[in-house]
């Protein structure tokens, strides 16, 4: 096959570079209009005004949440129900768990009295814990100490062996809710008395409260003078 003559390729290249050029200037448009992300700026630039550039952040789990106070029911080592440990579902009735057997006798009876009116209201009066051995209730101030980090913030929640009043027999932490909301509002006709307003679950017998009312409540126990013997 004959070739072109030289003018006549010269000629083809010269239409054909500006038609490549072009096309690709038109392409280059249609990229961009679409916001291609090659060319958008990298995270590592400058947010514009007007731009939210705060990360999301994953909600914490439950492990980050701190902890909330609730009636002591842990155990530890050998401590087993002959130390004040209390199964769960024990009520005011239970008279074969320690917990519940040797709490003060008054204190007892006016509990069961309770508990059988605020029966009929459908509440059932379960014990979280009672009456606890001096052994028990040093490992929950040792737990405590570990968990508040000095024994000046965990007084506010755990007494000593010698001053708490479960020691004695002369306290119970009461649950569920429904139950110290029932107590909050009628106990004081049967001398239960809350003691502590930062342990809504603490009740103590008052015998003149039926009278007089129940006392003014503590803010935590380190304000009780009870705790400073």
């Amino acid at each position: 096959m004959t070739r072109p003559p030289p003018s006549a390729r010269t000629s083809t290249l010269r239409f054909r570079t500006p038609l490549v050029v072009g096309l690709v200037a038109v392409l280059a448009a249609i990229v961009i209009a679409l916001g291609h992300p090659l060319l958008k700026p990298s995270s590592d630039s400058t947010a514009t005004p007007g731009q939210d550039s705060t990360p999301f952040l994953p909600a914490p789990s439950l492990s980050d949440r701190p902890p909330s106070h609730a009636p002591h029911r842990e155990s530890r080592g050998a401590l087993d129900e002959s130390d004040g440990v209390v199964p769960d579902g024990v009520t005011v009735l239970d008279d074969e768990v320690p917990a519940v057997a040797n709490l003060d006798a008054e204190l007892l009876d006016a509990l069961r009295r309770a508990a059988r009116n605020a029966a009929d209201d459908g509440v059932t009066f379960t014990v979280n814990s009672g009456w606890r051995s001096a052994a028990y209730q040093k490992e929950l101030l040792r737990k405590a100490v570990a968990q508040h980090g000095s024994e000046a913030e965990a007084a506010r929640w755990v007494a000593t062996a010698t001053t708490s009043p479960h020691v004695a027999g002369d306290a119970v932490d009461i649950g569920p809710d429904r139950a110290t909301d029932w107590l909050s509002e009628h106990g004081s006709a049967y001398g239960l008395c809350r003691i502590y307003r930062n342990e809504p679950w603490h009740f103590e017998l008052r015998t003149d409260a039926a009278d007089r009312g129940c006392p003014r409540r503590y803010a935590d126990p380190t304000q009780d003078p009870r705790m400073r013997q």
